[in-house]
């Protein structure tokens, strides 16, 4: 491991133990986060929905994703610190409480799929990236395993969205778009675009537990 990435871990543990206790304050409930949700099945409960902002992207799979994560999401939306117009609406009309009734709900709802514990080795460049940004310091041997809940699930993820995701990491000077996150920022500001779609294009190849559950048409 190299110097960079030995730090990144010291950090990765810091904020994860800060993230995590105030993810975990309040108690959700899966079954009312179930009742909550009208305002999410718009866009994340409709297969292949694509929005156009910042660009045209398919909307990412939140079914199986972890609750701590989506907390921690929410709350940066809420928070201004990622900078998505209809997100940040959406959040900022939730109590704490739905928040973590909404996360505990979305994390009950994945495929079920057993993984494999590592993910299978991508193209030479693919693997180079992987390595040279720590990613699996996060995410986990398999993309699906975070070091702490308060980070994503990304194998599976739409390999069209994980590219904007990853690019707004490299944004922090416009109003509209971006999301300050000082590690992921420092991350995915080594890479250029045509790495970050290597990578994005690489995880989202992976075996999921994340789905988009289609809400079935109401009579």
């Amino acid at each position: 491991m190299n110097k960079f990435q030995l730090t990144l871990s010291s950090l990765l543990v810091a904020c994860a133990t800060t993230v995590t206790a105030y993810a975990q304050d309040i108690q959700g409930n899966a079954a009312a986060g179930g009742k909550k949700n009208a305002l999410c099945i718009g866009c994340h409960g409709i297969k292949g929905y694509h929005i156009g902002f910042p660009e045209v992207h398919q909307v990412p799979k939140i079914d199986g994703q972890g609750a701590g994560y989506i907390r921690a999401a929410l709350h940066a939306y809420k928070a201004g610190e990622r900078k998505h117009p209809s997100m940040r609406t959406m959040a900022g009309s939730l109590s704490d409480q739905d928040i973590a009734d909404l996360a505990a709900f979305y994390e009950s709802t994945g495929n079920g799929a057993t993984l494999p514990a590592a993910a299978a080795p991508g193209t030479a460049q693919a693997d180079a990236l992987v390595a040279q940004g720590g990613c699996t310091s996060c995410h986990g041997p398999n993309f699906s395993k975070p070091l702490d809940p308060a980070y994503p699930k990304i194998a599976g993820q739409h390999a069209d969205y994980l590219y904007v995701a990853l690019r707004s990491y490299k944004t922090n000077d416009r109003p509209l778009i971006g999301r300050g996150h000082p590690i992921m920022g420092g991350i995915a500001k080594q890479f250029s675009n045509a790495d970050l779609k290597v990578l994005a294009d690489y995880v989202g190849s992976l075996p999921s537990e994340l789905q988009t559950v289609q809400r079935a048409r109401l009579k």
